[in-house]
């Protein structure tokens, strides 16, 4: 018996193998899983937590057993106490075999939360947002923003400008705008200052967001980043951040905005998880009846493989309104997606031989 062992290099060589596509239809399948399985098929225990020195550690196990997707797992996180620990979360995940029971695997998952957390939210462009966006907001300036922005940018050869918002222009924001521009030397990429909590009433941020199409936001405010005046119809808002009663990335108006068209355009990666912790939606005064689960849209073939409707029509905008409707996905992430990506990655570690084997026996 041995454990592969993959570190943060591996896990990045395994991952850049995956494609746009292929990374979706492992989430459509998760969410298909959450919405529309049966009981039998998803065990999402309530996490374990409790303090240590210097970290809060989360113990989160999950486990998938359905036809198309199979697989059990616990990640562990360890988030600092103090808030001048710029160090990041650290993260593992450990993989089980599903014959032994043994443990299969360990891998780094420090990078693999923001992965499968983009992969749903490009999932969720596909199935209601544009169907070729050309301009692109981007709220902050983290790990998950810069898996949004890639994949993003590597599905949809349309969009021609992406805008990076930070509270400052630190080292991260620039080094994060010089990634993206080695790997998209097509797309304008730039980043600009605003801090919501005090914004300057010369900022050109309203020209920005009105321009857009496609707004991916993945910060911990407590105030809106933006009025829904400055968003225009058919807009795509893709919602990250918030996990908390306190936190609001966006204003109950935009929320508002997504239920007035009959196609239900506000939607969650889960029911349950949104309605107790979105502050967006809480604020709102949403109930369970007023969303549709990302899952309920989710269509496979036979084979397990994502339809996705080539001849869908998107919300159409009116020309310089800001009142009509928009489509949103709120997501607070779920276990099974953290079962789901960490399986993908040992197989395919597996399969290009990378990693280090460890005799276990």
């Amino acid at each position: 018996m041995s454990l592969l062992c993959l570190g943060g290099t591996d896990v990045a060589a395994a991952t850049s193998n995956f494609s746009p596509l292929a990374l979706q239809t492992l989430m459509a399948r998760v969410f298909l899983v959450l919405s529309k399985g049966q009981a039998s098929e998803s065990f999402t225990p309530l996490r374990i937590s409790f303090p240590t020195q210097n970290h809060t550690a989360l113990f989160m196990p999950a486990r998938i057993a359905h036809p198309t997707l199979q697989g059990t797992s616990i990640k562990v996180v360890c988030v600092p106490t103090s808030p001048t620990d710029r160090r990041g979360l650290p993260a593992s995940t450990l993989v089980l075999d599903e014959e032994t029971g043994a443990v299969k695997a360990i891998l780094n998952a420090a990078n693999l939360t923001a992965l499968r957390n983009a992969a749903g939210s490009l999932l969720s462009t596909n199935l209601v947002g544009p169907s070729a966006p050309v301009n692109v907001v981007a709220f902050g300036a983290g790990a998950q923003i810069e898996a949004h922005l890639d994949l993003h940018l590597r599905a949809f050869p349309s969009i021609q400008t992406c805008i990076i918002v930070n509270r400052s222009i630190n080292e991260r924001t620039s080094k994060l705008v010089d990634l993206l521009r080695a790997r998209f030397p097509a797309v304008q990429i730039s980043s600009i200052a605003h801090d919501a909590s005090a914004p300057s009433p010369d900022t050109p941020l309203k020209d920005i967001v009105l321009a857009a199409n496609l707004i991916i936001c993945a910060t911990s405010s407590t105030v809106p980043l933006f009025p829904s005046s400055w968003v225009s119809d058919g807009t795509h808002v893709v919602l990250i951040g918030s996990y908390t009663h306190d936190m609001h990335e966006v204003d109950a108006a935009l929320i508002g905005r997504a239920l007035l068209s009959d196609a239900r355009n506000l939607i969650v990666d889960s029911r349950a998880a949104c309605l107790a912790e979105a502050g967006e939606l809480v604020a709102a005064g949403i109930d369970g009846s007023q969303i549709v689960e990302i899952g309920e849209l989710v269509s496979l073939d036979a084979d397990g493989e994502l339809l996705l409707d080539p001849a869908r029509q998107p919300l159409r905008a009116k020309t310089d309104s800001t009142t009509g409707p928009v489509t949103i996905f709120k997501s607070v992430g779920v276990g099974l997606q953290d079962v789901a990506i960490a399986c993908a990655v040992v197989q395919k570690a597996e399969e290009l031989g990378l990693g280090t084997c460890v005799d276990w026996a």
